[in-house]
C-alpha cells in the first residue's frame, strides 16, 4: 500500500483513499478523516456496490490537510474513469499533486 503525505510533516487531517476489491480488479475511491474507519465499515455495513464486492484492501491513501483538498482529489481521481490510471497513482508511477 503507498502511503503518501504532504511535505513538511503537516498533521494530516483528511485522506483520499482506494480500496481494491480481493475478489476482482475493482476500486472505490472515497475520503474521510479516519480510512480504516471507512474500511471496516465497507467491510461489514456498507450497501450497495461495497457490499457486492467484499472484502476490500486499501490499496492507496494520501493525506491533506482541509477535507476539501480530500474530496478535490476523490472527485479528480473518479473522474478519470480509467483503471490503468488508478494502476499508476497506486503503484507510484504517477502522483496525486501532479493533477491538483
Amino acid at each position: 500500500m503507498l502511503v503518501a503525505v504532504c511535505p513538511f510533516f503537516m498533521a494530516m487531517n483528511y485522506f483520499f483513499y482506494i480500496l481494491r476489491s480481493q475478489q476482482r480488479e475493482m476500486y472505490y475511491y472515497g475520503s474521510s478523516d479516519d480510512p480504516d474507519r471507512r474500511l471496516d465499515y465497507h467491510n461489514s455495513e456498507s450497501k450497495g456496490f461495497t457490499q457486492r464486492y467484499r472484502p476490500w484492501t486499501v490499496v492507496f491513501r494520501y493525506g491533506f490537510i482541509t477535507r476539501e483538498e480530500a474530496e478535490a482529489a476523490e472527485r479528480l481521481v473518479k473522474g478519470w474513469k480509467s483503471k490503468k490510471m488508478t494502476r499508476l497513482l497506486i503503484n507510484g508511477t504517477i502522483r496525486i499533486n501532479d493533477y491538483l
